[in-house]
């Protein structure tokens, strides 16, 4: 099975590149499976049913997200109906939506599961270590093609939670920090791991946002928060190859592609 992971889409042009191109990657790629982090879709915080809609229509099968998903007061009323967008599985009880999804890909059954981790990160979550454990240990055997996207700040946190779950995980990659790591590889046994995916959306900026707001707020606490950049866009992402079988990756590559709309 071939898995295509597109790291933290950012604002309208990270957006605009993925509903442009996801089609063309599929068909590159010989994509089964399309997952994406979607919690910087809306100007860079959070995404709208619209904006998710769109995407799925376009062909984005499975969203992940982290610490801004609920920035938009509509994404919660949305993410509790639809299975496709999670949130971290180690929120709060009681917080809307669901951290793991399940599905069927050309016969083999699928688990995606969204993790939060918790260093330099709001102290509104569990540890994500014992909710893996839990999510896991829930699995029917047949879902042996096991998806994580670990949202973090600490490559330490990924890292560890990549060993972690070796072997009981086909594939974790990393989002959040928005810079895309070399240091994709398949562990002792079989889970691919990439530190972060990468940002999907501009780069004349600073991470996905205008560069002089961004300094102004490293000079200043009295401003107001940056808006998107524009221009440069790339699309960052990792594309692993599964064995349907086992759940034991084969293959894990980078994908830095430059996007002129």
């Amino acid at each position: 099975m071939k898995i295509l992971l597109i790291g933290d889409v950012v604002a309208r042009p990270g957006r605009v590149a993925v509903l442009e191109r996801i089609q063309d990657l599929r068909e590159q790629h010989a994509v089964d499976l399309a997952v994406m982090n979607a919690e910087n879709v809306a100007g860079g915080f959070s995404i709208t049913p619209q904006m998710a809609e769109e995407l799925f229509s376009a062909g984005i099968d499975v969203m992940t997200s982290g610490n801004h998903i609920f920035d938009k007061r509509e994404a919660a009323g949305y993410i509790a109906r639809q299975p496709r967008l999670l949130r971290p599985a180690n929120y709060p009880e009681g917080t809307p939506g669901s951290g793991l999804w399940t599905g069927e890909v050309g016969g083999a059954r699928v688990a995606v599961i969204n993790l939060m981790g918790r260093v330099y990160m709001p102290p509104t979550h569990d540890n994500p270590f014992p909710v893996a454990d839990r999510l896991l240990a829930g699995l029917d055997e047949e879902v042996r093609v096991r998806i994580v996207d670990m949202h973090a700040e600490a490559t330490s946190e990924k890292i560890a939670m990549a060993w972690y779950l070796d072997g009981r995980a086909s594939a974790v990659v990393g989002t959040h920090t928005h810079v895309q790591t070399a240091d994709e590889r398949i562990l002792a046994r079989g889970t691919a791991f990439i530190t972060d995916l990468g940002m999907t959306g501009s780069y004349s900026g600073c991470i996905g946002m205008d560069k002089e707001g961004v300094i102004a707020r490293f000079k200043s606490p009295a401003t107001p928060r940056a808006e998107h950049s524009k221009g440069d866009v790339r699309i960052c992402a990792a594309l692993v190859d599964v064995d349907d079988a086992t759940g034991r990756a084969r293959e894990i590559s980078r994908l830095s592609l430059p996007h002129e709309s």
